[in-house]
């Protein structure tokens, strides 16, 4: 307890959003001097982890009582999009890791002391992958199990990790929950991440042998969805009442607008000066080229619009104390699943019309084009999943997905 008094003292140390705006974009030469080294690697640089927490990033999602800022989601996924600007691996890997914070928030406050206790900024990592294999034993569980996609998992000490627990009564329904798990009791396998894009985020792979997880570090998907979660009874303020889904969703999806620029900045830088070695044409004059690039420009812009008056509209349900309707919950999950598609789409336009120049691995434009394809892969990026709820919701039935 003498611990979280003396992170409520800090609170006049908070930034403002407009400081942790501006430190992003400080940061922005840094990552992309570092963008190849972290592809290379395939891990996001420790010195960009190290700036990262200087800046105080990972902790705009954290409780205040532990050292956090406890800011507007807004703020957080507006340093995760710049960041993303500049290395778009480091961008998804900050969404990740940094939103971790509040699901921990969520969590029973024995798990928040054993986590935060001692150094308040500590980070976790996840896979929410539901393939762990449960066994119920006293005061807890036995786990075990093999997971992908653990992104940035070698900078954090803890990690998250998905499976369904058997039904207490046989032919019961089981129980999905996250179970929260020491650097001691996983193995991480760092051979194991080789793909076309977003290599530097590190989604390693984790490995659990029959290890007890007591109950109270565990959190049930249910309690997200219903926004009833233990945390809450001290970390009661409004921004621990939205449902965790909402905030998770949007993690995985805001990179892709910092990808988008860059591919956008890139296109722009191109085309100002290539004139065609075949047709003498100058890109510039090229009004397809034109069309593709004020697309991407206009379409983005409308995306992240609509994503912030979002979160916008949910922090006011919050702040009144309100249940967000279920149909609201869908249609928002719905329209963040959309993002990293469109935007990897209108990129797509850019880069055929390019040419040669466009193809080769020097090119700005390759990465985060490549990035912006692999990301449409995670679950969450694919509004197929999503559909079903949308016009569930609107003819009043209950959400098959409960993820929301």
């Amino acid at each position: 307890m003498a611990t979280v008094v003396a992170m409520k003292d800090r609170a006049h140390e908070i930034p403002s959003a407009d400081e942790l705006i501006a430190r992003a974009k400080a940061m922005i030469p840094a990552l992309k001097q570092r963008a190849k080294q972290c592809t290379s690697e395939r891990n996001v640089p420790r010195d960009s982890i190290a700036e990262m927490q200087a800046a105080g990033f990972f902790r705009i999602l954290q409780p205040k009582r532990w050292g956090g800022y406890e800011m507007h989601p807004n703020v957080f996924f507006n340093v995760q999009k710049i960041l993303a600007e500049g290395c778009m691996s480091t961008g998804w890997m900050f969404g990740v890791l940094g939103c971790h914070p509040y699901e921990l928030a969520l969590f029973s406050e024995k798990a928040q002391e054993e986590v935060w206790g001692t150094d308040s900024s500590m980070l976790v990592s996840s896979t929410y992958q539901p393939v762990g294999k449960v066994t119920r034993v006293d005061g807890g569980f036995r786990l075990s199990g093999h997971w992908g996609f653990s992104t940035g998992s070698t900078h954090c000490g803890w990690v998250l990790l998905g499976a369904m627990v058997p039904p207490e009564v046989e032919g019961g329904p089981p129980d999905m929950r996250t179970f929260l798990l020491p650097r001691s009791d996983y193995a991480i396998d760092e051979d194991a991440w080789h793909v076309f894009g977003l290599q530097g985020t590190g989604s390693h792979d984790i490995l659990v042998d029959d290890v007890f997880v007591p109950e109270y570090r565990t959190h049930r998907a249910v309690d997200g969805f219903l926004c009833q979660n233990p945390g809450q009874v001290a970390n009661d303020g409004p921004l621990y009442t939205l449902p965790w889904a909402q905030v998770f969703v949007r993690s995985v999806s805001t990179a892709a607008f910092g990808g988008a620029q860059a591919a956008i900045n890139a296109g722009l830088a191109i085309m100002q000066d290539r004139v065609s070695t075949n047709t003498g044409k100058a890109s510039k004059q090229d009004p397809m080229l034109q069309a593709a690039l004020a697309r991407a420009i206009a379409e983005k812009s409308e995306m992240e619009t609509t994503l912030r008056l979002t979160f916008d509209e949910l922090m006011g349900y919050a702040e009144r104390r309100e249940a967000i309707p279920m149909q609201k919950r869908a249609f928002f999950a719905y329209q963040s699943s959309n993002v990293v598609r469109r935007l990897a789409d209108l990129v797509d336009g850019i880069v055929q019309l390019l040419g040669g120049r466009a193809i080769y691995m020097t090119s700005e434009i390759i990465q985060p084009w490549l990035d912006l394809k692999a990301g449409r892969a995670h679950v969450a990026n694919d509004p197929n999943n999503r559909a079903a709820d949308v016009v569930g919701t609107w003819l009043g039935q209950q959400p098959a997905f409960t993820f929301l």
